[in-house]
């Protein structure tokens, strides 16, 4: 316990650092920002917020009278997670924030993204889990990739909440989830998870961009076998499965 917390300390002060070390213009229209600010206020105003969501899976909804409903799929097949905390849509600015964090490997994206992600969360959301479980890839899928994005962005994410992280393992090396449909990305994921450590009352599992929720779904499930009560699933944007919904 020492040894990881004197790791969450060493990240939190080695963020702090870059973050003070990093230009001072926004991270999206490159124009002057307030001192210690990321970004400037007309482009934080313009993001895509995830408004108006299923509260469950945070799907957009098509209209804001549906904020706070379950969506169908949550009605029909309850995923093994309570509730989904993803305060932005994964579109527009922030999909090419990510892809720069995602593909170019820039270290001030993915301190922006984590950023928003507390800014559009209350205090209280925060504060909820005991633990933080990020989606974990494949050694071999990690290897391809050169590293693992939730993992990078859920530690610096912890580190800030003073959350224990522990880590599952994949059971195989399943096939990419990109151009499956809803049905085929749970079935692709059934039992593909493990977590071999005993995992406190409430766990937060935690993934970059949350598209049908089945990756995190199957993970939910490993939780709550390691001994987790309740699990809440955690993404930095969501993924818009439905034309036309209320994102603002």
């Amino acid at each position: 316990m020492e040894m990881r917390q004197g790791k969450f300390s060493l990240w939190r002060h080695l963020d702090r650092a870059l973050r003070v070390s990093l230009p001072g213009h926004c991270a999206f229209c490159l124009g002057t920002t307030n001192a210690g600010s990321a970004w400037c206020q007309p482009c934080f105003e313009t993001l895509p917020w995830n408004i108006a969501a299923c509260p469950v899976c945070a799907e957009p909804q098509v209209s804001r009278a549906l904020a706070g409903r379950r969506c169908g799929h949550c009605v029909t097949r309850p995923p093994a997670f309570l509730a989904t905390q993803a305060p932005l849509c994964y579109q527009d600015e922030i999909l090419r924030l990510m892809q720069r964090f995602k593909f170019s490997a820039s270290p001030r994206a993915g301190h922006v993204m984590l950023e928003l992600f507390e800014r559009g969360l209350p205090a209280a959301v925060l504060a909820w889990p005991d633990a933080l479980v990020p989606v974990p890839l494949h050694p071999d899928r990690a290897r391809e990739r050169g590293f693992n994005q939730a993992s990078w962005l859920g530690y610096r994410l912890a580190a800030g909440q003073g959350l224990t992280v522990i880590n599952a393992r994949r059971r195989q090396h399943t096939r990419s989830q990109r151009g499956l449909d809803r049905s085929e990305r749970y079935h692709n994921l059934k039992h593909g998870f493990e977590v071999t450590t005993r995992l406190p009352p409430r766990v937060v599992i935690f993934d970059d961009v949350m598209t049908t929720g089945a990756t995190l779904d199957a993970l939910a499930q490993a939780c709550l076998v390691a001994g987790a009560q309740e699990v809440q699933a955690w993404a930095i944007a969501r993924t818009p499965l439905a034309r036309g919904y209320a994102a603002v």
